[in-house]
């Protein structure tokens, strides 16, 4: 059976993948006394999303990697590390930040056809949107899906939706179906520029 483990939380309205790096600002009370416990013993807190629709249980550990600026109020602007995706499995009480017991997920890493899928769309979509970390993502030792989600700026909401997926071939899928679309939203973009450019015509091929 998993192990169950007890953990800080932080809800936030973004969604944090594993290795992906992200920039966090803490200015409450609560969540400073958090991040300073974490730093201090050197340990991770979960990263749950949250929206209208309201927190989810499953999210990404976190881990402190660099502490950017304290200021003299506590308030901290720190760079975090996504780890591992856990479940909250019930919330504890005793803290003045929520906490709670959680379960580390199991993967499903095999992938076929997909995976080069995968690969070839997100080139096709780094040189569109101008990304330069093409070249370095089969070099990669996350899983490819993670490894995209580090690179690409998805909408919250479906990122979260895939990192709730338990098979690498289905987050692949998934993937695939985002920069998809990502790409017909670029297109869409040069487009206005090109209409725009020729006083809203566009000039003949």
């Amino acid at each position: 059976m998993p192990v169950e483990s007890e953990i800080g939380i932080f809800a936030l309205g973004t969604v944090l993948s594993p290795g992906e790096l992200l920039p966090l600002h803490f200015f409450e009370e609560r969540y400073k006394e958090l991040i300073q416990e974490c730093v201090d013993g050197e340990r991770p807190f979960l990263l749950l999303f949250t929206d209208d629709e309201g927190i989810r249980e499953v999210g990404c550990t976190a881990s402190v990697v660099e502490v950017l600026e304290r200021f003299d109020d506590g308030r901290m602007n720190i760079v975090v590390e996504g780890g591992s995706i856990m479940q909250v499995v019930e919330l504890t009480r005793g803290r003045s930040f929520t906490t709670g017991r959680a379960v580390e997920l199991d993967d499903d890493l095999e992938a076929g056809d997909e995976r080069e899928a995968a690969i070839a769309l997100f080139r096709r979509f780094a040189a569109a949107a101008g990304l330069d970390e093409a070249g370095a993502l089969e070099e990669d030792a996350r899983p490819l899906s993670y490894a995209i989600m580090a690179r690409v700026d998805l909408p919250p909401a479906e990122k979260q939706s895939v990192i709730e997926m338990r098979v690498e071939r289905d987050r692949l899928m998934a993937l695939i179906e985002l920069l998809a679309r990502g790409m017909q939203a670029l297109q869409r973009v040069v487009e206005i520029r090109r209409r725009a450019q020729g006083n809203g015509k566009v000039p003949h091929e």
